[in-house]
């Protein structure tokens, strides 16, 4: 699924049943970087936002605690897929 078609399904509150490597990408689209892998653990940071994310997939999808976490990050540094480019 590309990142502005997953950010504007998250955003409408469809949570369940995100492909991790679906929610990878659109870390990456929103100007996430890879900072660190430690088995299946991956930490991720944004230059606007303080602190990090840390990932792992269950079963092949992304935790909904996690993808929580991401929306609050997006509406309270109104990040959008694309703008760090």
């Amino acid at each position: 699924m590309r990142p502005e078609r997953l950010y504007q399904r998250l955003l409408a509150g469809d949570l369940a049943n995100v492909d991790f490597g679906d929610f990878e990408r659109l870390l990456v689209a929103l100007g996430f970087e890879l900072r660190r892998v430690r088995g299946s653990h991956r930490i991720y940071a944004h230059s606007r936002v303080p602190g990090q994310i840390g990932v792992q997939p269950r079963r092949g999808e992304a935790k909904p605690y996690q993808i929580r976490q991401l929306l609050f990050w997006v509406r309270r540094y109104n990040l959008r897929p694309g703008s760090e480019r």
